[in-house]
């Protein structure tokens, strides 16, 4: 099931390839839904045969570069699983939010499909070669949804994003030859990796093969100073490629830190926690800094981007500070961490789409451009604000479990840094509620006819089918979030045992 899950988009992709140009466009976008949404299906297949606790499970494992010691292996456990599910529906949301897409819409319906099997099989990999294909992959897939259905500036966006993010996963598979080298017998088993821990005790290279993989995978997340590519992809993307690109493809650098750099390297990730820590506090509070500056809507959601993924490195920071009594904070502290993957993917794919729709409808993300849209298009302005609410951490919404858990868990061992992260969500709730003002409020003005009124259509059933669920799933984590909790807490327990030998 595991296999059938991640190939399956890619195999409809090349059939969408095949059939006839005259093909009318409605057909490539029935099928891309239909495709996502059976997905989904199975996604909750999977997650409703999950045991809770169980480690790895739906593993499949084949002979692929045996000569290399590279395998095919693949397998879902409480760290993937959640992922897993975040994906397909993020998938299916930018399915049927571009159902009026009309631009070269099989070739784009194809390219997403191509890009959801890379993103599954990352977080399903149980092999470091096969991790670095689906990275690599992820990375080819995305520049071309920039460059081919971005903005004006797009080919300069796309070309900046690949080049950043290459560059990080050639220092990341550095990292990952390390290892190879470092284990006996040579492997590139994630599982057995683990199991060896090989690089105890040599502090010098752990450290190297460390900063290789820090590199590498800070690049994707992004964290500062790795961050600049970010915000010009997300400007220029289009509205389903920016939800991806935060909601999905920003977490295989995190989840990179919790599958492959904690539990293969404790000892150095334990000598260098604080830096992670001190990179954590500086994005978190650096990028909702510049999100403060902006006046771009989606140029400001892009640096929110930085700023909450700057609060899971203080998290899994956090987690490698081991004595007495610590054990249920740290638990918190990286349960957290995943908890706000998940959030921070529903709500700011939410935004990205959100934002898609306004500039739909005014063909610029320019704050100034826009005031009193709430008369208008009132069901457009209330989604919007329980987003930004949600996304800003209030209470009964996913945002505040997974920030309360980081919070928590971090206190502890890093009061300091735990305390400074704090002012990060007072400048998160002021500069969305600085934008909902400026956007929504006061006397109508639009592009092209300030203070006239012009015509700003209300969201529409497709767009509100992509953006609800969202905001529902949202809700329904910050209100019953011990479904989740429950399939991620048994897998960070286990990372923090592997963290303490």
């Amino acid at each position: 099931m595991t296999t059938a899950l991640v190939f399956a988009p890619t195999a409809v992709a090349l059939l969408l390839l095949g059939l006839p140009r005259h093909t009318p466009s409605a057909a490539f976008r029935a099928i891309w839904v239909a495709v996502a949404a059976c997905e989904l299906v199975l996604v909750i297949a999977l997650w409703s045969g999950y045991r809770n606790g169980a480690g790895v499970q739906y593993e499949v494992k084949a002979r692929w570069i045996p000569s290399a010691g590279v395998g095919y292996h693949v397998g879902v456990d409480g760290l993937s699983l959640p992922l897993l599910a975040l994906t397909c529906v993020l998938f299916l949301a930018c399915a049927v939010h571009s159902l009026r897409e009309t631009r070269r819409v099989r070739e784009f319906a194809a390219l997403f499909l191509f890009l959801q099997t890379t993103c599954l099989g990352l977080f399903v990999s149980l092999d470091l070669i096969l991790f670095f294909v689906f990275f690599d992959l992820s990375i080819v897939a995305m520049y071309f949804v920039i460059a081919g259905w971005g903005h004006k500036n797009a080919a300069h966006a796309a070309l900046k994003f690949f080049l950043y993010t290459f560059l990080g996963s050639l220092a990341l598979l550095l990292g990952f030859i390390g290892l190879y080298l470092a284990a006996s017998p040579h492997t590139f088993d994630m599982v057995e990796l683990t199991e060896q821990n090989p690089l105890a005790g040599r502090s010098v290279y752990a450290a190297l093969v460390l900063l290789a993989l820090g590199i590498g995978l800070a690049v994707k997340t992004p964290t500062v100073p790795f961050h600049t590519w970010l915000p010009p992809a997300h400007t220029e993307a289009p509205a389903a490629g920016s939800a991806i690109l935060a909601g999905v493809l920003l977490k295989m650098g995190t989840y990179g830190f919790l599958r492959i750099a904690m539990p293969m390297l404790p000892d150095v990730w334990r000598r260098y926690a604080l830096v992670i820590v001190v990179i954590g506090v500086v994005s978190v509070v650096y990028g909702a800094l510049v999100a403060l500056a902006q006046t771009e809507f989606k140029r400001m959601i892009a640096y929110t981007s930085v700023n909450h993924m700057g609060y899971i490195l203080l998290a899994v920071g956090s987690a490698a500070a081991v004595s007495e009594g610590s054990e249920q904070a740290r638990t918190l502290a990286v349960t957290g961490a995943v908890t706000q993957m998940v959030s921070h993917g529903l709500l700011t794919g939410a935004l990205f789409l959100l934002a898609g729709v306004l500039y739909e409808r005014g063909r610029t993300y320019d704050m100034g451009a826009y005031s009193g849209i709430a008369a208008k298009a009132p069901a457009f302005a209330g989604m919007t604000a329980v987003a930004a609410f949600a996304s800003l951490g209030l209470p009964g919404f996913s945002g505040f479990i997974a920030e309360f858990q980081i919070f928590t868990g971090s206190l502890g061992p890093r009061p300091l840094a735990t305390a400074v992260s704090l002012l990060g969500i007072l400048l998160t709730a002021g500069l969305f509620l600085r934008a909902f003002q400026q956007i929504f409020l006061g006397p109508l003005r639009l592009p092209d006819a300030p203070g006239t009124p012009r015509a700003f259509p209300d969201i529409r059933l497709h767009e509100s089918a992509a953006v609800v669920p969202l905001l529902a799933l949202a809700v329904v984590l910050g209100v019953a979030p011990r479904f989740l909790l429950d399939v991620i807490e048994p897998a960070s327990q286990a990372v923090l045992e592997l963290l303490a030998r």
